[in-house]
């Protein structure tokens, strides 16, 4: 096991090395499905020089990093240039090592939430039951899937800051699972600092801190402490943006910018081509739906089902935002698509697998193909291209929505047994 463990993350950093100093790596970096206004490294790049000659990057609407972040890159591009490569490479491996460490958590909770409910099972359920065979190959999966995801590869080899971003999620999806409260607070922060969408995971990760206090009042202390180290060091950070700055005029650069959607630029998204089509008095309303179907409106009836489950609640409120948000990217989905093997002893009761992985498959070869005839060919239209990120967002839409469901079935199947009656005949349901 040791030795294949080193050998993915050998031949995953190998595959990452070469494309980064490959002649496609351009080619990558160009991709709208890889690269938007928010991850661009590109658009960091001319935010540097600006910073460097003295003007405001700000200014303008190119550069949509926090002063934060500027600071830190204009400290890689001019002390590790050479190195660069090697940066993105080891945070994205090292995304891969956190998620493992989650997954490993992941699966002995579960393991002793199964102990602790076993007694209300039903009988002739054992086929339901998880496996210590399940507490090892999980985790493997998970980071199987990370490393070898073309969707994260590309994503490190365009040079994303979706690489850092991911790697902010993956030390708090680790600490959140850990119960290192104070690491999982300010990794949250620093998350939302970026984006603004991971602030909604504060409700998941304060359910598992409630159910790890124990008493009451240890659950209220845990919760509190959580939310004070979550708080606090965005507040602060903010406060340090505004220190390099100068002022808050970037709070219009980076969360206005992702809030009011100006840059209409196609990307894997649905808002580009509705706000291109909307009315311009339909603006304002339109964006405020929008933005609360990607951030609030799914975190209360979640949470209120799937209260005994955080870890799938912080990963279902993850994958909702990476399909909503204004400026997604492929570097997101394939984030939360390496935690779905963490409840592989869900996938019994999927039922759509195969359609949405062909969703996944057609639209991943179209894209890049309808872009070509709509931008250099001209013999096809935004109608087009949309017509690919639509089906794309809809297959992510029936894989949450399909293991949501599956996770109520292997509840209900446990707690009422396999066996049923369907007109007087008994029936009983077969796992394969």
């Amino acid at each position: 096991m040791d030795f294949l463990f080193i050998l993915e993350f050998l031949v995953a950093f190998l595959i990452r090395l070469w494309l980064c100093l490959s002649d496609y790596k351009q080619v990558i970096s160009d991709r709208v499905e890889i690269s938007t206004p928010l991850n661009s490294w590109k658009r960091v790049t001319e935010g540097v020089v600006l910073y460097e000659e003295g003007t405001d990057p700000y200014i303008g609407d190119m550069f949509h990093e926090t002063p934060i972040a500027l600071i830190a890159f204009h400290w890689m591009i001019h002390n590790i240039p050479r190195w660069l490569n090697i940066v993105f490479i080891t945070c994205d491996l090292l995304s891969a090592f956190l998620l493992y460490k989650a997954a490993k958590q992941c699966m002995k909770l579960l393991m002793d939430r199964q102990t602790r409910e076993k007694a209300g099972y039903a009988e002739e359920v054992e086929k339901l039951l998880l496996t210590e065979q399940e507490l090892s190959s999980a985790p493997m999966y998970v980071l199987a899937a990370y490393l070898f995801n073309p969707y994260t590869i590309l994503s490190c080899a365009a040079h994303t800051t979706t690489v850092f971003a991911n790697l902010g999620l993956a030390v708090f999806f680790c600490s959140m699972l850990h119960g290192h409260l104070l690491v999982c607070g300010f990794s949250l922060a620093l998350a939302t600092l970026q984006s603004l969408y991971p602030a909604s995971l504060i409700v998941p990760a304060a359910l598992l801190a409630a159910q790890s206090g124990g008493a009451r009042s240890s659950a209220s202390a845990r919760v509190a402490l959580l939310i004070v180290a979550f708080v606090v060091p965005l507040v602060g950070l903010l406060g340090a943006c505004y220190h390099i700055s100068g002022s808050w005029h970037f709070l219009h650069s980076t969360y206005g910018f992702i809030l009011n959607i100006p840059d209409l630029r196609p990307n894997v998204g649905l808002f580009w081509y509705f706000f291109t089509e909307m009315f311009e008095h339909f603006r304002p309303l339109f964006i405020c739906a929008f933005q609360l179907n990607a951030s609030l409106l799914y975190v209360s009836p979640l949470a209120l089902r799937l209260y005994k489950e955080p870890p799938l609640l912080a990963a279902s409120l993850t994958a909702l935002s990476a399909i909503f948000r204004s400026y997604p990217s492929i570097g997101d989905v394939g984030f939360y698509l390496a935690l779905l093997p963490m409840w592989k002893h869900l996938f019994h009761y999927m039922q759509q697998g195969f359609v949405v992985g062909c969703f996944f498959l057609v639209t991943s070869v179209l894209a890049p193909v309808l872009w070509h005839l709509w931008i250099y060919c001209r013999s096809a239209n935004a109608n087009f291209y949309f017509g690919v990120t639509l089906a794309f967002a809809t297959a992510q839409i029936f894989l949450i929505t399909d293991i949501l469901f599956a996770y109520i079935k292997r509840e209900f199947a446990l707690k009422n047994g396999l066996q049923r009656t369907i007109d007087g005949e008994e029936a009983k349901l077969i796992l394969e």
